[in-house]
């Protein structure tokens, strides 16, 4: 492929000698990275399984990945990339496209060897900036504060370190492949004259025009649990971030604020009753234990009565001309009166908005709605459209109370459920459902998937089982119908089994499910890799989403469960992502690099990994 910056002519001033290091400036550095992004990607087979590490003393991933094969050891010729390295290493400013610290590639004047010496994975992310920094021609740059001094000697250092491994690794190589450049232009004229590669600006904002993989990802988390109504004047959703574009109503339409953390206590009633007599001054805010904290063996009658007692007091707020009078009171409680009529607005909430609001949520919807607790598991879902995350303790504490809320409720179908079992897909639930990333397309696992009950029950009519064979009882296959069940045989999470020819097949089952209106169960073994990867690319074929953020819109609706695709399955998405734009007909251009986007993955998975 022809290359506007090599070899580097009298275009490119060079300003040291040996090493040799040459001046690029931002014009030149725009339409260097301009042609990166629209160069196609080498087919994995060309890069696999070089990038998963291959360190010769790691005799794990040796005999795994390359076995006697020692060609699949050798260092891809059919690779070329570009790595911005910027000087002082502070890129929460002044950060281009792309950029990474000195250090993040570099010891002393040599690359770093970031192939793992030990231990065997399959998703070794972290590794990739460091790996193709080797080869990659590197584009070196300040702060504007920066002393030239400073940046050309990094810039020697890196240049040293291309000398020396082209030694190592290449020593046939009479010209070099790779060179090094500094930036002339000043970080300012830069972000003046080509906004478009600049990620953050000097002041440490960033500029929108570059996709960020953190900020992506709370837009999709807060677009999909943005607040909703699941029952009259009862909101559920995020704790309001004034940094954020939300959704849902605004925070002055709400009179009682309830945030859900694990360090809350439940309120007493006399609490309950001051905070109802001083409503007319203006909303309040109080705590509440979140899902997962209660422990049923662990809690006293006390504190049961308190919870209950609490949903009380939020239907009676919600619903004033319904509340039961003083002479109703038969266990002669203090009266929870609201000192007015007006029907006040609340709002449960929590950071992400479905995870530790998801318990009050649920027993507040059992006792306002007369529900037990297998239909407002389905009614919130279904009805409602929320998506929320509960935990088996959640499961297992409400099955506990359900007699005693439906009990209490002030809804007169509940009088005539309070003894009624639940069906037997709630007895093999552990109060997750399967993820709804698309209205017709759900991600879940293999435990999800041996509930076929459960799966009716949500509309779910089709099931994509990738590696993973059901074992269903004969009855249930015929009622679903062979046809609507599709077993994608021999892709193991192995980093070696191919995806991407078995991507149109799989979402071709997928569209057959939503022209008929009914949705898929897409699954493999746990639901973050093989089944992630098939959910991913249908993102990005039906909503014309780039990788990023399709892995950003998945990742966000996995709820609680993060989503892993491995190196293989996240590179071979890069890849659809041509073939998707190509067939749209339009001009090719990645939203990010390879190295950029495993070390981001890396970085988000950080605080869930080993690693």
């Amino acid at each position: 492929t022809q290359l506007h910056y090599y070899p580097p002519d009298n275009r490119y001033h060079q300003v040291y000698n040996h090493p040799p290091v040459f001046s690029i400036n931002g014009k030149q550095l725009a339409i260097a990275l301009d042609d990166l992004a629209t160069r196609p990607l080498p087919d994995p087979s060309k890069l696999f399984p070089w990038l998963h590490g291959l360190h010769p003393e790691n005799q794990i991933q040796l005999s795994f990945f390359v076995s006697r094969r020692r060609t699949l050891r050798r260092i891809p010729k059919c690779l070329r990339s570009i790595t911005v390295v910027k000087v002082g290493g502070d890129l929460t400013k002044a950060k281009l496209k792309g950029a990474v610290a000195p250090d993040e590639i570099l010891a002393g004047s040599s690359f770093i060897d970031a192939d793992p010496p030990e231990g065997f994975s399959v998703r070794n992310f972290h590794i990739q900036t460091a790996k193709l920094a080797a080869i990659s021609d590197i584009i070196i740059y300040g702060d504007d504060d920066v002393s030239e001094e400073n940046i050309l000697a990094v810039a020697v250092d890196i240049s040293t370190a291309q000398d020396e491994w082209m030694r190592r690794y290449d020593p046939g190589q009479e010209t070099r492949l790779f060179n090094t450049f500094v930036v002339s232009s000043s970080f300012q004229d830069i972000e003046h004259q080509h906004p478009d590669i600049v990620a953050i600006n000097q002041n440490g904002v960033l500029t929108g025009q570059v996709m960020d993989f953190f900020l992506w990802e709370r837009l999709e988390m807060y677009s999909m649990s943005q607040a909703t109504e699941i029952t009259k004047n009862v909101w559920q959703g995020p704790s309001p971030d004034l940094s954020y574009d939300m959704g849902g109503p605004p925070t002055s339409h709400y009179d009682v604020f309830i945030e859900t953390h694990d360090g809350a206590s439940i309120p007493d009633t006399r609490y309950l009753t001051k905070i109802s007599s001083q409503l007319h001054k203006g909303p309040h805010h109080i705590e509440f234990p979140s899902s997962g904290s209660i422990i049923a063996s662990s809690w006293s009658q006390l504190e049961v009565y308190d919870f209950i007692a609490t949903c009380r007091w939020i239907y009676q707020l919600a619903n004033p001309r319904r509340r039961r009078s003083l002479s109703e009171n038969k266990d002669g409680d203090i009266p929870m009166k609201p000192a007015t009529t007006k029907p006040c607005k609340i709002f449960i909430h929590c950071g992400d908005g479905y995870t530790e609001s998801s318990l009050l949520a649920l027993a507040y919807f059992m006792y306002a709605e007369g529900a037990p607790v297998h239909e407002a598991w389905l009614r919130l879902h279904c009805e409602k459209k929320r998506n929320f995350f509960a935990y088996p303790t959640d499961v297992t504490f409400l099955l506990g109370i359900q007699q005693k809320l439906l009990s209490e409720s002030p809804n007169p179908r509940a009088r005539q459920l309070t003894h009624r079992p639940s069906p037997n897909w709630m007895t093999k639930m552990d109060g997750s459902l399967p993820s709804r990333i698309l209205p017709y397309m759900y991600l879940g696992n293999l435990a999800h998937a041996t509930n076929p009950e459960l799966l009716w029950s949500l509309g779910i009519r089709r099931i994509l089982s990738v590696g993973e064979p059901l074992s269903w009882m004969a009855e249930d296959v015929e009622k679903w119908g062979a046809e609507n069940l599709l077993y994608i045989n021999e892709v193991q999470d192995n980093g070696i089994d191919p995806l991407t020819q078995e991507l149109e097949r799989c979402l071709a089952f997928i569209d057959a499910g939503k022209f008929e209106g009914t949705a898929t169960l897409v699954h493999c073994r746990v639901g973050v890799s093989r089944s992630a990867t098939i959910c991913i690319a249908e993102v990005m074929k039906t909503m014309n989403l780039s990788f990023p953020r399709a892995y950003c819109f998945v990742r966000a609706r996995r709820l609680n469960v993060i989503i892993q695709p491995h190196l293989r399955f996240v590179y071979e998405l890069l890849k659809w992502d041509e073939i998707l734009q190509h067939r749209r007909g339009n001009t090719f251009k990645r939203d990010l690099e390879w190295p950029t986007v495993a070390r981001e993955i890396a970085l988000m998975n950080k605080p869930y990994s080993r690693q």
